[in-house]
Order: structure tokens, then C-alpha cells, then sequence
């Protein structure tokens, strides 16, 4: 007799049951009935939006945002090429010195289970929470490893730049937001939906992992902006605005892993750079200091030799006592390469801590970029930033880490078993 699950359902189930133990499973399955019943009422309301019980027009609104979805299942993992939500968590864990290949696969496999749910809607497994995942709000769970993860499952099988970045005279890095060898990149465009994805996550996670820092960073909220709205960060400046975009031309190449990879092929690199940005001592700039700083105009993010956002940038313009128009030590001159190689994917958060002591602020950036090959691409534009960028007088680094970013996963199947494939 049917009890009115789908097979996909069924398969979940069983693969959990026997990941951890039936007494769990029942627990998530009498859960996940409750859920179910949340999410039916709030797709009744979007079918009946002039009931008054619904919000009419005000519920149309809130389902496009709320109830938004991105897949899980995929040759490439979301939260990539995945337009940036309004909010997200990064999580670096360490494996326990216990956890050995066959614990890192059973951690994958739940991990990856509970991340399609969630990411679709669904409550995890083992949801004592079921209502809360009910909003989705595009959420996506993106999976990274660290070198040691790699060496665990496949000790010949890390890519060459899967390593701490070589020293920056700049840098001024803190274990608390450095390393890691297992992250959880949680992004959503509603700050509650990734709370509780990162709450099941970590309590799929504690048997295997310890929490080694949690950053968590922010955007403009979700249609406060019109589309395609160039990030700012909190110096006011436009941020990203010469930027890979999927569909470009040259997007793949840059990005994902080609079939030279390996288990990576389809995947990516992946650095997280915490930037400290020292906004009180911003503050006492004036608007002409700031612009030359940068590069751009701060209204619109045009270079100081155009007039839009998007205009090429003439570093051989001159002024009338003939200076560079964009000085040599502008952000804008230090970022940009003759090589077209050396280019990243960037998907950056503001942060915004608690300031302490005489100081107002303690906020920075999450600097998150995605490339093929950091080594090849990521390194030598930050020597170039190292070497002169006027912004190191207000930008110090705190934290960094590395990652590799598996391809994705098929239905049924989980992050990561490539790199087990690779080790087979």
C-alpha cells in the first residue's frame, strides 16, 4: 500500500537510515510530514492570492522571493554561477583526527541529502525545526575542501595550488578566520533560511568536524535593486564591476576546471579572503582622495576617464599638468592585468561585527572568488595589489583560506565522489 511518499523519498530515507540509525530517521520522518503540510498551505495561498488569509498582491511578493528555488543536483555545484543572494554564511570546519575515508564519504553523503532538501524547500532528514525550511528564498549549499580532506580520502590527488596563498606583505592573518578542511558556503536571499540551513548542516557535521570559523556577510536585500546592480561595499564604492559573468564568452575557461582536472574536472578553486576595512579612518577623506583611491567615481562607479559604469578605463589619459587621470596606484590600475588569464569570478559579502573600544566600526569584506587555477590567476593579481594599491592604507587582510570546489552531484548521488572515484 502506498503512504503517499515519492520513490526519490523513499531512496532518501533509506540511504539515511542506514547513514544514522533508524531511531533518527523515524524522528526526521515524522518531521518532515510537518513540514510538508507548511509548504502545501503556502503553495494553496500562492494559487489563491486574493484570500484574505494570503496577502493578496503582498503574497505574490513575498512567494516570488520566499519560495524561489535553485537546483541542487548538477554538473557544477549552485552558489557559483548562481546569482548572489542577499545573504551568506561561509563555514570552515576541521575534520577530528578520528575521521577517516569511510567517515568523510558517510559525511558527504548526509551532508549532501540534507543540503538538496533544504535547498528545495524540504526540512533535513532529522528537522526538529520542519517549518523554518519551508522558505527556501534560492538558497544553495556550496561544498569546498581543504587539503588535508583531500589527503584523507586521495593522498596523491590535491591539485598543486590547493595550499595556503603565499605570504602578502600586507597581510596581517588570524588563525580565527584562516584554513579549514571542509567548507559550507550557505547563501539566501532571507538571513533566517540560512540560519537554519547552517544549524542542520553543523548538526549533520558534529560527529566528524569542529566548527573552525563561521563568516557570515551581506548584500543589498532581494529586489531592493534592480537586476544586474553592481555590488557596493562599505566604503560606498561600486564592487565588481569588471566581473566573469556566466554567459560570457570566456566564463567557462576562467572558472571551471577542465578535463585535465582529474575528479575536479567541472569544479573550481576557490579563495576567501576576510578584508578588514577600516571605515573610520575612510571617513576623514575627502570625496577627491576617495576617487583617486579607487579609480572611479564613487556615484556611479565609472572610471575617471568615463562617464558610465561600464566604459574601458584610457590609463594613458592625461591631466593638464600631465599626471595620469587614473593615478598608477589606483585600485582600478593594480586590479586590472594585460593577461586575460589572470582574471577571478568574484562573489564578495560585507561584514558588519560589533565595533569595541573608541572605534564605530569593525566591518570589512568577505572577499569570495571562484578561478580555474589559483596559482595562475588569483596570485598575481594580488602581488599586483600587494605591491601598490593606494586602498592598503584602509584595507588590512585577516583572514584566509583555500578551497577546491568538487563538481557537482547527480540525484542519488553526493558531493565528492569523484575524489573517491580518483582514490578507487
Amino acid at each position: 500500500m502506498s503512504d503517499g511518499r515519492s520513490p526519490q523519498a523513499d531512496r532518501g530515507l533509506t540511504r539515511r537510515r542506514l547513514l544514522l540509525g533508524g531511531a533518527v530517521a523515524g524522528l526526521g520522518a515524522a518531521a518532515a510530514v510537518g513540514a510538508d503540510a507548511v509548504i502545501r498551505a503556502g503553495a494553496d495561498a500562492e494559487r489563491n492570492p486574493g484570500d484574505p488569509a494570503g496577502g493578496g498582491a503582498d503574497a505574490a511578493t513575498a512567494a516570488a522571493v520566499g519560495l524561489a528555488t535553485e537546483p541542487f543536483h548538477g554538473r557544477h555545484q549552485a552558489g557559483i554561477a548562481t546569482t548572489p543572494q542577499a545573504h551568506a554564511s561561509f563555514v570552515g570546519l576541521e575534520l577530528l583526527p578520528q575521521t577517516d575515508r569511510d567517515g568523510i564519504r558517510r559525511l558527504l553523503s548526509v551532508l549532501s541529502d540534507d543540503a538538496a532538501r533544504l535547498t528545495q524547500g524540504r526540512p533535513a532528514l532529522a528537522d526538529s525545526e520542519p517549518e523554518l525550511a519551508a522558505v527556501p528564498a534560492r538558497l544553495t549549499v556550496t561544498f569546498g575542501f581543504g587539503s588535508e580532506l583531500v589527503r584523507r580520502v586521495a593522498p596523491h590527488a590535491a591539485p598543486e595550488w590547493l595550499r595556503a596563498l603565499p605570504p602578502f606583505g600586507i597581510d596581517r592573518l588570524e588563525p580565527d578566520w584562516s584554513d579549514g578542511d571542509l567548507l559550507l558556503q550557505i547563501a539566501a536571499d532571507d538571513p533566517f533560511t540560512v540560519a537554519h540551513a547552517v544549524r542542520m548542516l553543523l548538526k549533520d557535521a558534529r560527529s566528524a568536524t569542529s566548527v573552525r570559523w563561521v563568516q557570515s556577510g551581506f548584500r543589498r536585500a532581494a529586489g531592493s535593486v534592480p537586476d544586474g546592480t553592481t555590488m557596493r561595499n562599505l566604503f560606498g564604492q561600486v564592487d565588481g564591476t569588471v566581473n566573469p559573468r556566466p554567459g560570457d564568452a570566456d566564463f567557462d575557461g576562467l572558472v571551471w576546471v577542465g578535463a585535465d582536472g582529474g575528479w575536479l574536472q567541472h569544479g573550481t578553486g576557490f579563495v576567501l579572503r576576510r578584508i578588514r576595512m577600516d571605515l573610520d579612518r575612510w571617513d576623514r577623506l575627502d570625496r577627491g582622495g576617495r576617487e583617486q583611491s579607487v579609480g572611479r567615481f564613487l556615484a556611479n562607479g565609472a572610471p575617471l576617464t568615463g562617464t558610465e559604469e561600464h566604459d574601458e578605463p584610457d590609463f594613458e589619459a592625461r591631466t593638464a599638468i600631465g599626471f595620469p587621470v587614473i593615478p598608477e596606484f589606483s585600485h582600478l590600475r593594480r586590479a586590472r592585468s594585460d593577461d586575460p588569464r589572470e582574471r577571478i569570478h568574484r562573489r564578495a559579502y560585507n561584514y558588519d561585527a560589533s565595533p569595541s573600544g573608541g572605534g564605530i566600526s569593525d566591518s570589512g569584506l568577505l572577499f569570495a572568488s571562484f578561478q580555474a587555477d589559483v596559482d595562475r590567476q588569483f596570485v598575481p593579481l594580488q602581488r599586483r595589489l600587494d605591491e601598490l594599491d593606494l586602498l592598503n592604507e584602509w584595507t588590512t587582510p585577516i583572514g584566509s583560506a583555500v578551497f577546491a570546489i568538487p563538481p557537482g552531484a547527480e540525484e542519488g548521488g553526493f558531493v565528492g565522489e569523484t575524489l573517491f572515484a580518483a582514490s578507487a
